[in-house]
This record gives C-alpha cells, structure tokens and sequence, in this order.
C-alpha cells in the first residue's frame, strides 16, 4: 500500500510493526507490516481478520511455500502430502524439497508470491540464504529463522540482505550467519546433471541465478553443436549447460575476474572439455563492438545482463541499453543463428522488451523469428494480485 493511498498513518506505530488497515468507512481490509520510510508504508500480511501474524502464522506460511516447492519441483506424491499434512499437524517442518527428487538447489521463498512480502530464501544443498527485505520481514527475522532452522536437512542458515532495496525501508546491509554452522566457501549444487559451485558470501544476490533454470533448460538444447558466446556470464551457469549438452564451444565475457574464475572451476566441476572453452574479462559492450569490427562470428549468443531498469524513470535508458546489446548481438550471428536474450528488469514489459529485440533485428537486417518464449522456473511462482512478481522474460530467436 503506497504512501498516497493512506489517509491517516498510525500514531506511535514503529517499523515492521504489524498494524490493521481499514477503509475510509471503517472496513477492516487487511493485517500488514508498516514501513515509515519506505513509499510502500504498509505490506500486507493477510486480509483475514481473525488470522493473527505471530510464529505461527510464519510457521503455516513456511509450511505453505514448501509443499508448493514439491508439487513444482516434481516429488509431490500421495505419500509426501500426507507427510505433510502430518507434519502441520505435529508443528514439525517437513524436509528441504528439490527438483525431481534429486536436485538440491530450489527457490523455496518468494516474497509476495508466497505471502510473505519481503522474504527471499533460496536452497542450495543443506543451506538456507536468506534475504529479509522489509521492515516487516526484518522485525521477525529472529521467528522466521527459527521456523527455517528447524526444517529436515538444514544445516546453515545464511542472511545476504545486502540489496539495495533495504535502504528504502531504512534498514542497513545485513550478513552473516543466522544459525547453524558456517557454510563451506563453495556449495556445490547439482541442476539437471550439471554441478555448479556457488558462493553464498560473496556471490550475486543470494549467490547463484536460480530463476535461469529454464533458460540453461533452453540453452542446453539449442546451443548443441554450435559456437556459442555467453556474455555477462557471470559464473557460466549457461556455458555449464551448453557445454553439457553439446556445444562446440564456449566463450564467456565477463567484468568479474573472481566470477570468471568460480566459471571455470564450475567447468572443471563437470569434466567438461577445456579446449571448448574461453573467457574474455572485459567490458560487454566493449567486447561485443571489437567482435563487430574484426569481423568474428558465432553460431548462438546469450545475453543475460544484470537489472538495467531499478524504477521507472530509468526505463528510457535501459531500454537503449537493451537495444545496443541485442543489436550488436544480432549483428555477430551466423545465418541460421540462435540469440537468448533476458532482461530481469521488473519495469520492463514482455511487449517492450520484444519490441526492443525487434527494432534490433530491423536496424541489424537481419529476418529474425522467435521460436521459444522463457519466464522464471516454476520455483519462483507469481500471485496473480501482484503480477509484479513475473519479471524474468526471455525470448530464443532464430536469425535468418
């Protein structure tokens, strides 16, 4: 609920306090967690009147989100659900979930999606990482972790609320272990037969880009038998999956030599030919101009860059930053060329985004038809009352 929409803030109300929300009329509408500094000043918690928000409330909610994770991942059966329905009726937590059984990496929060605006906690093996990112969230962190802490199989419970975000809710970066012991430098992780390390301390959000599965899904497919440029690699979760599933060659492009490096290990990780593989550390746009003009080639190119838009008054010139890219992209592929191209930016639409790709292919000449559409994997569901949450989009395209 933004700031202009409230008529009569609460008096004395501190932040991340649980406060009522009525209408004009005096209609009680909704129990949520109240955010003086933030332009959202109040996140809604539920629109029951007679569910409290306490540890149990995060508890069920916790609960919730787990049994979601297992119907999505695939180990969803009859006999789980009983498990789990025993395991509400014991004030037990059920074990971690993963994909089909086997997969050990999986985003088992999803703020708003999962009724708990705020929270992000990603798994990766036996550890939790989290990310408390409202005031709300961060009143009760010490009750959330206790509820995570307490699932089968958790081993570490790890906070990387370092996002920039906690500063508009007036709350300082926050890191470090919450419970358990400390996590290994590198988790190893396994998706799809791949194996990726990932570092929760230092890496990108929560250390790993687990919304990507049905992207390195995608790549793996499509890059079979081609020469293939991963820009903005980070730690080669594409060059992992294209390489895996067959591709000729790999060359990744990176600013971060310390992701580069975690690349290559996670290359090594999966025994997969070193001769079919290449970094460049430098500058994405300024690799892919000199590619340009000398003139080099390649038979499929990702583009997965980091957020280009954080708000709307950055909209125009993420929009030119996505251009250029995908322009420059389309100008390096060979005929018949496949481009998966992302943008992970909340403010840009599906339809703007495809425009940008399309006036891309105009000023490249290039005839260019998309043959797949991508999103988030399932793991990172959208509440259709907040269809913010749906802001992975991608598009594999095939160039004439």
């Amino acid at each position: 609920m933004f700031s202009g929409a409230i008529l009569e803030e609460p008096q004395r109300a501190s932040s991340g306090q649980t406060v009522d929300v009525f209408s004009t009329g005096g209609e009680f509408l909704a129990r949520a967690a109240w955010s003086p500094e933030s332009q959202i000043r109040a996140r809604v918690w539920t629109f029951d009147d007679d569910e409290a928000v306490d540890e149990d409330f995060f508890r069920r909610r916790i609960v919730r989100a787990i049994e979601l994770r297992r119907a999505v991942a695939g180990n969803h059966d009859a006999a789980a659900g009983a498990a789990m329905n025993a395991a509400a009726e014991e004030r037990s937590l059920p074990a971690l979930p993963g994909w089909n059984g086997e997969d050990n990496a999986i985003r088992l929060i999803h703020g708003e999606s999962d009724g708990l605006p705020g929270l992000v906690v990603d798994r990766y093996d036996d550890t939790l990482v989290c990310q408390f990112l409202s005031a709300g969230t961060h009143r009760w962190q010490r009750e959330i972790v206790q509820v995570l802490a307490a699932i089968r199989g958790v081993r570490s419970v790890y906070e990387r609320s370092d996002a920039d975000v906690r500063d508009k809710e007036g709350l300082a970066p926050s890191c470090g272990l919450l419970a358990g012991i400390e996590p290994p430098p590198a988790i190893t992780i396994l998706e799809n037969g791949c194996r990726y390390r990932v570092d929760v301390r230092e890496g990108h959000k929560t250390g790993f880009y687990l919304d990507q599965r049905r992207g390195r899904e995608a790549a793996a497919r499509w890059c079979r038998g081609r020469d293939v440029l991963n820009a903005f690699a980070y730690t080669g979760g594409f060059s992992v999956a294209a390489l895996a599933g067959g591709a000729a060659s790999v060359v990744d492009v990176d600013t971060s030599a310390s992701a580069l490096e975690l690349a290559r290990a996670n290359v090594e990780a999966n025994a997969l030919d070193p001769a079919r593989y290449d970094q460049i550390h430098g500058d994405v746009f300024t690799v892919l101009r000199r590619f340009r003009d000398s003139r080099r080639t390649f038979d499929a190119i990702v583009l997965d860059p980091p957020k280009f838009a954080d708000a709307r008054a950055h909209l125009d010139k993420a929009a030119r930053g996505y251009k250029d890219i995908n322009l420059l992209a389309l100008k390096l592929l060979r005929p018949g060329g496949i481009l998966l191209t992302f943008s992970c930016s909340g403010q840009m639409t599906n339809e703007l985004f495809q425009k940008i790709v399309a006036d891309s292919a105009v000023d490249a000449r290039r005839n260019v038809v998309i043959v797949e559409k991508l999103a988030q994997a399932s793991d990172h569901p959208v509440l259709l009352a907040f269809p913010e949450g749906a802001y992975l989009k991608g598009l594999v395209c095939r160039a004439e």
